[in-house]
């Protein structure tokens, strides 16, 4: 059922307010996805045979007890009536095809479902027609269907012959993994990102020949108080002071508290969620660590929940780095180790910061190509306008203890050596999630093979232009073009054992230089009043 209140108008906006009752109360979001199984014996394309054409796991064959027949099971003693496959484009949007549960059959995971990849980035060399195979390894029960509906995530293969699609992200994730099998054959990577984003309550922009504008609205704002068109609440987050906001000032925390709801029933485990930085209703949950592959899997997933449980309140969830003038920007803060054993080989008590020499040299790693890793973990325009002083965003080339300005923070409050960590400070929410994990672990990797000292932690002013520590810690690529030069010049530890592939590596350059393109040929508002009377 849903409930349709007034209209009310803010700013010079007017929005409807809508109250969603639903299913809210009496459908339950059971069952969480499977973890997924572990990729050290995935097949290199060029050994990919026809009856290994299934997952990317390779233990989820068709057979009795396997994956696939849990799955089918599942979806049977469930009674559900459609089954959603989701797959990740180029960019690292979600797309997704619905089948009847009838019609979703283990025949799905030999033939798979045609697409046409040309239409959404993944321009094949030999046609556009392509085929999405289902993956069993991580499923859930989808809460934003009305009908009972189970989300399963697929892979983008070639025909003729089948074969991963080397511009696949979860297939070129797949393949960062198992090259740190091949050199550390006993460790794994462990991911945990923070998610910041914005819940605005208006969102409108156009810009054509002769006008172009945005507008945004949130109801929490300082820039309501003087408003005389509703009546008046008090109590707005002033600008920059949003960090732990409580109610009355905070009036979202039951919208976090809802997402988080779903965030555990679809296995994605809370450590905590607040009020963000941003008085304009900034937000931020963070999830624990896990596996590379399985939260590269699960931050698609809470992306989903976050902006379809937004859009349930009537609000909508952006990611996007930089939407606000003056206003803290939106990160994705990965933090992230090595281990072994469910302890982190980053850890040495004997060590200066208890950082062990691996850890050292993975930072070592990060750090030297950071320049290039920010085309894939900062890809867009936007993303350069929030790595700027003065807003807690890194914009050297630095690491410190606690320090969140630079690149790589060591969390000064770690408490226990088994999650001994580092934090990468530059990616945001325009990441394609599986290309910017596989860019960093690669870059890490680099740093292990060739014992790439970091240097010593900076301690120095972040916003200072002195020669001298511009030499020892230069700033950031500035802008997107920038990051695709460094990236063009500095390729190599990404095309190791063809992880990125060539082809990979010249469309991301050739998407991104158009996105900048697009940029420079349009006039910004700003212009108008820097340069009309000129």
């Amino acid at each position: 059922m849903v409930i349709q209140g007034k209209s009310f108008k803010r700013g010079v906006g007017i929005i409807k307010c809508i109250v969603i009752i639903s299913l809210f109360e009496k459908r339950r979001y059971v069952s969480p996805c499977s973890p997924p199984l572990s990729l050290i014996s995935l097949l290199p394309v060029s050994k990919f045979k026809r009856q290994d054409v299934v997952s990317l796991h390779p233990d989820a064959q068709v057979g009795g007890g396997t994956m696939i027949d849990a799955l089918l099971k599942k979806i049977r003693d469930g009674k559900f009536e459609f089954v959603d496959l989701k797959f990740t484009d180029i960019r690292g949007a979600w797309r997704h095809i619905t089948i009847p549960a009838d019609k979703f059959t283990d025949k799905i995971f030999k033939d798979g479902i045609g697409i046409d990849g040309s239409s959404i980035g993944f321009l094949s060399v030999k046609a556009g027609d392509m085929i999405v195979i289902p993956d069993p390894s991580f499923h859930f029960i989808d809460p934003f269907w009305e009908m009972p509906t189970i989300s399963v995530l697929g892979n983008i293969y070639e025909v003729n012959p089948t074969e991963p699609h080397a511009r696949d992200p979860r297939f070129t994730a797949a393949k960062a993994i198992k090259r740190l099998k091949k050199l550390l054959p006993q460790a794994e990577a462990f991911m945990g990102p923070e998610f910041e984003f914005y819940l605005f309550d208006s969102v409108r922009y156009e810009q054509t020949h002769n006008h172009g504008f945005y507008y945004l609205g949130a109801e929490e704002a300082e820039w309501n108080s003087g408003l005389d068109d509703e009546v008046p609440q008090g109590h707005y987050i002033r600008y920059k002071e949003g960090y732990h906001a409580a109610p009355p000032h905070d009036r979202t925390y039951e919208i976090r508290s809802y997402m988080c709801k779903l965030f555990q029933e679809t296995g994605l485990n809370v450590k905590y969620h607040h009020h963000e930085v941003g008085g304009a209703s900034q937000q931020e949950i963070e999830t624990s660590f896990g596996p590379m592959f399985e939260m590269a899997d699960k931050s698609q997933l809470a992306k989903y929940l976050i902006k379809n449980s937004a859009r349930r309140f009537g609000k909508s969830a952006s990611f996007m780095p930089k939407p606000l003038f003056m206003e803290p920007g939106s990160g994705l803060h990965v933090h992230q180790y090595l281990a072994k054993d469910g302890f982190s080989l980053f850890y040495d008590k004997s060590k200066p910061l208890n950082l062990s020499d691996m850890g050292r040299y993975y930072l070592g790693g990060l750090l030297k190509h950071s320049p290039a890793l920010l085309a894939f973990t900062n890809p867009s325009t936007n993303s350069y306008k929030r790595l700027v002083p003065g807003f807690e965003a890194p914009v050297r080339i630095s690491y410190s203890i606690g320090n969140r300005t630079a690149a790589v923070r060591i969390p000064g409050y770690i408490k226990d050596p088994s999650e001994m960590r580092l934090e990468f400070r530059p990616p945001d929410g325009t990441a394609n999630i599986y290309f910017a994990f596989a860019a960093m672990l690669m870059a890490g990797l680099d740093g292990i093979e060739n014992t790439v000292d970091p240097g010593e932690p900076f301690t120095g002013d972040v916003s200072s232009k002195s020669d001298s520590l511009a030499m020892q810690n230069p700033f950031l690529p500035s802008s997107l073009s920038r990051a695709l030069e460094a990236l063009e010049t500095d390729v190599g530890f990404l095309r190791v054992d063809d992880v990125f592939a060539p082809q990979l590596i010249d469309t991301w350059l050739k998407l991104k230089q158009n996105e900048v393109e697009q940029i420079r040929l349009r006039p910004h508002p700003w212009e108008f009043r820097l340069y009309y009377d000129a």
